[in-house]
C-alpha cells in the first residue's frame, strides 16, 4: 500500500547514516588497533590514515543523524514514532531539543555525538597515544551505534531505530488506511515536567560528562596494553579534570532542575538516577587525587588504574540501571525498558571483563612501593581522602543496586519467601543515605582543609602547626558563631545526628577557610597555581550549603487555623503542612499574609497557572509566586506540579501546588443546552461563544480499535472566551453496528463541556454544559530554604578550580 502524505526520505537517510556510523566505527577501531600493534613506521602510518578517515566518517554520520532526527521532531513528522511520542504541535519551540533526548534513542545519540567531538580532539592532540586511546573510543562508538541501529540479525533485534515509522510500531486498524495521517492531528507531547529550560541544557552537559570518562579510561587501557605503566598519567590528568568539571556541572544542573520543577522541596532526593550519575563523579575525583600522588611520588599507580577504570565502568552500569526498567518502581525519572536489557548488559560486560582482566594480568608488573608512605606525608592523606570518596561511592551504588540484587537472588529463590526476603532501604530512604554520608562530609571537610599544608614524603610537626594554626583559629571562631547564632536545630533524627551535622558544618567551614588561606600562605597569592585550593574551597562551600539549607529548612505553610477545606486525593501530604487558600481571602502564614489572587489556563493544554501573593505583616515587602499544576494530562494520572521560588541572598521561599479542585468534578452543573447548527454557525454561552468549524467522518480513529464497518465523526469547535483566550474542542460521535455513543470534550479553562449528539442532513446537534464552581480555592505547600545560594556558589567555585587545574595540566602536558 502506498501511504498518503508520508515523508520517508528523512528516515531513509537517517537509517543510512546510522549504518554508515556503525560500519565506519568498526573500521576505525580495527585500523587503530592494527596501527597500535604495527612495528614498521610505514605500516603504522598507513593504518592510522585509514583509521582517521573512518573515524571522521563516523563523526560526520553521527552529526547527520542528529540533524535529521531534529528535523523530524521540529517539523512534526508524526509518521515517525519518535516525533509522535515525544513532541506535539502545542510544544514551545524552545523545548524541541528536550524532545530529542527525552527518549532513549536520542540520549544514546547525544552520548555518541560527544564521543565524536572528543575523538576528533584526541586525533589532533593525543600524539603517540592516539592509536591505543582511539582504539577504545572507536570500540565504544561501535557499541553506541548498535544501540540505535534497529536491525535484526538471526532473529534478534539489535538496537532501537529512532527513525521507525509509527505504523510499523503500533498495531491499530487506522494504519490499514492509506490516508491515516489525516487522523493523526497531534503528537503525545513532551513530559510536562521536562518542559523547563534546565532540561534543554542539563542533559547535553551531563552526557558530555559521561562521554568524557572514557578518555582517562582509554589512557589507562593504553598504558596496560603498551606496558608504559606510568607514562600515560601526564596526558590523561587534564582529561580527568575536564571530566570531573563537566560531569559535576551536569549533575548540579540536574539538581537545579529538580529544585525548580519537582515538589520534594529540594535539589536532591537520593533518587537512583541521581545516584547513578554521582557515583562515577566521586570515583573520578578519587582517581584524580591518586594521579596527583603518582606524579609527585610514583605511588598509588595501581589504585589509579582501578579508579579510572571503575569511573567509566560505573557510567556503563548506571546506563543499565536507568535504561533497563529495573528501577521503574524506585526512581521518579528512570527510562522505561526498550527490551534491550541483554544488549545493555553486553555493553557493560564487553568493557568490564576485558579491562578488569587486563588489569589483573598486568597487576604484578605495575610499579609500586613496598615501603608505606609516612603518616605525616601529603600523599598518605591524599590517598586516605581518595579512599573515603571511594567508600562513599561504593555505599551509594550498593544501596542503589538493591533492586538488582533482589532481582538476581529472586531468580534462584523463586516465589518461596522463606528462602529470601527482598531487601528494602526503608521508608526514610533519605536518612538511610544521610546517616552514612554525614561522616563522609566530616572526613572530606577535614582532609581538604589540612592535606595541602602537608609536605610530600614527610612533614615536621612544627612546620604544620605554624602554617595551620591561623586558619584553624579563624575557622573555629566562625564555626562557633554560626552554630550558636545560625539556628541549626535539626532534631528530626535525634541529638546524636544533630551533633554530627554541627561537626560537618564546622569541617566545611574549615575547608573553605584553610584553602583560601593556603592560596595566600602556601602559594603566595599565585592564582595560576591555586586551582586545587579553589576547587577544595568551592567543595567546602558546597557542603556547607547542603548542610545549612537542608538542616535549617522550615515549612512555612504548617498551620493550625487555616481554612478547613478538603485538600483532595492529589495532595498525598501531611495535611498540617498544606495551606488552603480561598480566592481573594488573606490567610496568615508566619510573617506573611498570603492570598490566592487568581489563575489562568494555557490555551493549548490543561495547565493552570496560579497567582499567589505574599505580603509581609510589617508592610515592608510584597511579592508574587506563580506555580503551575495540571491533572491527568497526556497520561499522567493525578496532580503534577511545577514549583516557583523567591530568591534572596540568604534564603529562598519555595512553593508548589499540593492539591487543587477539578473544575468539572467540583462544580455545579447547569442544564445542558442543545443547538442544531451547521458548519460556520456561532453559539453563545455565558462567558463567550463557539463556532462549529468543520465535521469529518471516516472509518475508525487511532486508539479506539473500531471495526472497519464502524464510523466516527469528529466536530472541530473553536471556543472564544470573553477574556480573549481561544480553545479548540473535538467531541466525537461513534456509530458501531446498531449503536452509537458520544465522546464529549471539555474546555477546562471555560468550565465548558461540548458534545456531538447526532448528524443529519449536514446539520449537527451540539449539546453543551457549563460548570459553575461555588468556591475557588487552592492548596499549597511553602518552604523556606536558608542559605541555599551557598550551594550554587560552591558549585561554580569548585568547577572554576577544576577548570583552572585542567588548563594548567594541559599546558604542562605540552599536548600538541
Amino acid at each position: 500500500m502506498e501511504y498518503i502524505g508520508e515523508q520517508l526520505l528523512p528516515g531513509q537517510l537517517g537509517h543510512f547514516f546510522v549504518l554508515l556510523s556503525l560500519v565506519s566505527a568498526l573500521v576505525a577501531c580495527l585500523a587503530y588497533f592494527k596501527s597500535s600493534c604495527a612495528i614498521l613506521p610505514s605500516a603504522k602510518e598507513n593504518w592510522i590514515k585509514l583509521a582517521r578517515i573512518s573515524f571522521f566518517t563516523d563523526a560526520v554520520s553521527v552529526f547527520a543523524v542528529f540533524c535529521i532526527l531534529f528535523y523530524i521532531i521540529s517539523h512534526h513528522l508524526f509518521e515517525y514514532k519518535y516525533a509522535w511520542q515525544h513532541s506535539s504541535l502545542s510544544l514551545e519551540p524552545k523545548y524541541l531539543l528536550a524532545c530529542f533526548w527525552e527518549g532513549q534513542e536520542g540520549s544514546f545519540l547525544l552520548w555518541t555525538f560527544w564521543h565524536c567531538v572528543l575523538g576528533l580532539v584526541l586525533m589532533r592532540k593525543a600524539g603517540n597515544w592516539e592509536s591505543p586511546v582511539m582504539t577504545v573510543i572507536s570500540f565504544a562508538q561501535i557499541c553506541l551505534a548498535s544501540m540505535i541501529a534497529g536491525i535484526t540479525i538471526f532473529g534478534h533485534k539489535i538496537g532501537s531505530d529512532p527513525f521507525a515509522l509509527l505504523r510499523n510500531e503500533i498495531a491499530a486498524p487506522i494504519f490499514s488506511r492509506a490516508d491515516y495521517l489525516n487522523y493523526i492531528k497531534d503528537g503525545n507531547d513532551l513530559n510536562p515536567l521536562l518542559q523547563n529550560y534546565w532540561m534543554v541544557i542539563h542533559p547535553p552537559v551531563l552526557f558530555m560528562g559521561f562521554a568524557s570518562t572514557i578518555v582517562p579510561f582509554a589512557y589507562a587501557i593504553a598504558g596496560l596494553r603498551t606496558r608504559k605503566f606510568g607514562d600515560w598519567i601526564k596526558p590523561a590528568l587534564p582529561w580527568a579534570l575536564f571530566s570531573a568539571a563537566v560531569l559535576g556541572t551536569g549533575i548540579m544542573m540536574g539538581a537545579m532542575w529538580a529544585y525548580e520543577s519537582l515538589t520534594f522541596g529540594g535539589y536532591w532526593a537520593w533518587d537512583p538516577v541521581e545516584n547513578a550519575s554521582l557515583v562515577p563523579w566521586l570515583i573520578m575525583v578519587s582517581g584524580i587525587h591518586t594521579m596527583l600522588v603518582y606524579k609527585r611520588t610514583k605511588r598509588s599507580l595501581r589504585s589509579t588504574y582501578l579508579l579510572l577504570l571503575l569511573a567509566f565502568l560505573f557510567v556503563l552500569y548506571s546506563t543499565f540501571l536507568t535504561r533497563s526498567g529495573i528501577l521503574g518502581d524506585t526512581s521518579v525519572h528512570a527510562f522505561t525498558g526498550l527490551e534491550m536489557n541483554g544488549q545493555l548488559l553486553f555493553f557493560l560486560f564487553i568493557f568490564a571483563i576485558p579491562s578488569l582482566c587486563l588489569l589483573a594480568f598486568r597487576f604484578k608488573e605495575i610499579p609500586h612501593h613496598s615501603v608505606e608512605s609516612d603518616f605525616s606525608s601529603r600523599e598518605f592523606w591524599m590517598f586516605i581522602g581518595s579512599l573515603v570518596l571511594f567508600i562513599s561511592a561504593v555505599f551509594i551504588i550498593g544501596m542503589t543496586s538493591v533492586p538488582v540484587f533482589n532481582r538476581i537472588v529472586g531468580l534462584f529463590a523463586g516465589r518461596d519467601k522463606t528462602l529470601f526476603k527482598p531487601l528494602a532501604i526503608g521508608e526514610d530512604a533519605e536518612f538511610t543515605y544521610n546517616k552514612v554520608q554525614i561522616f563522609i562530609a566530616i572526613a572530606i571537610g577535614l582532609l581538604s582543609a589540612i592535606t595541602q599544608y602537608l609536605k610530600f614524603k614527610k612533614t615536621e610537626q612544627t612546620y604544620l602547626f605554624k602554617k595551620i594554626f591561623g586558619p584553624t583559629a579563624i575557622a573555629l571562631v566562625i564555626s562557633t558563631l554560626i552554630l550558636v547564632f545560625g539556628n541549626i536545630r535539626y532534631n528530626k533524627h535525634g541529638e546524636a545526628y544533630l551533633i554530627c551535622i554541627w561537626i560537618a558544618v564546622a569541617s566545611s567551614i574549615y575547608a573553605v577557610i584553610a584553602n583560601l588561606a593556603y592560596i595566600r600562605l602556601g602559594l603566595r597569592g599565585k592564582l595560576n597555581l591555586s586551582g586545587a585550593s579553589i576547587a577544595h574551597a568551592g567543595f567546602g562551600l558546597l557542603l556547607l550549603g547542603i548542610l545549612v539549607s537542608s538542616s535549617g529548612r522550615e515549612i512555612l505553610s504548617a498551620h493550625s487555623a487555616s481554612t478547613n477545606l478538603p485538600e483532595g486525593e492529589e495532595a498525598g501530604q501531611n495535611s498540617g503542612e498544606n495551606l488552603t487558600l480561598i480566592k481573594d481571602v488573606k490567610t496568615s502564614m508566619g510573617k506573611y499574609w498570603v492570598s490566592y489572587q487568581g489563575d489562568s489556563v494555557s490555551p493549548k493544554k490543561p495547565l493552570w497557572y496560579y497567582d499567589i501573593r505574599f505580603e509581609s505583616k510589617d508592610g515592608k515587602e510584597e511579592f508574587r509566586l506563580k506555580p503551575n499544576a495540571f491533572v491527568n494530562y497526556k497520561g499522567n494520572e493525578g496532580l503534577m506540579s511545577n514549583p516557583d521560588a523567591k530568591h534572596y541572598w540568604d534564603h529562598d521561599i519555595f512553593t508548589y501546588i499540593s492539591s487543587l479542585p477539578d473544575p468539572v468534578k467540583s462544580g455545579d452543573r447547569l442544564r445542558p443546552v442543545i443547538k442544531q447548527i451547521r458548519q460556520g454557525d456561532t453559539v453563545q454561552y455565558s462567558a463567550g461563544y463557539f463556532v462549529l468549524e468543520e465535521i469529518k467522518s471516516g472509518n475508525n480513529l487511532p486508539a479506539f480499535g473500531l471495526n472497519r464497518e464502524d464510523t466516527a465523526s469528529v466536530a472541530t469547535i473553536r471556543v472564544f472566551s470573553n477574556t480573549g483566550s481561544a480553545y479548540t474542542a473535538k467531541p466525537i460521535l461513534v456509530r458501531a453496528k446498531d449503536q452509537s455513543f458520544v465522546m464529549p470534550d471539555t474546555v477546562a479553562g471555560e468550565h465548558l463541556v461540548l458534545q456531538l449528539n447526532q448528524l443529519k442532513n449536514g446539520e449537527a446537534e451540539i449539546a453543551f454544559r457549563e460548570f459553575v464552581q461555588p468556591v475557588k480555592y487552592v492548596t499549597l505547600k511553602v518552604y523556606k530554604a536558608p542559605y541555599i545560594s551557598l550551594l550554587w556558589i560552591g558549585v561554580v567555585i569548585m568547577v572554576l578550580g577544576l577548570i583552572m587545574s585542567m588548563i594548567k595540566r594541559f599546558k604542562m602536558a605540552q599536548i600538541r
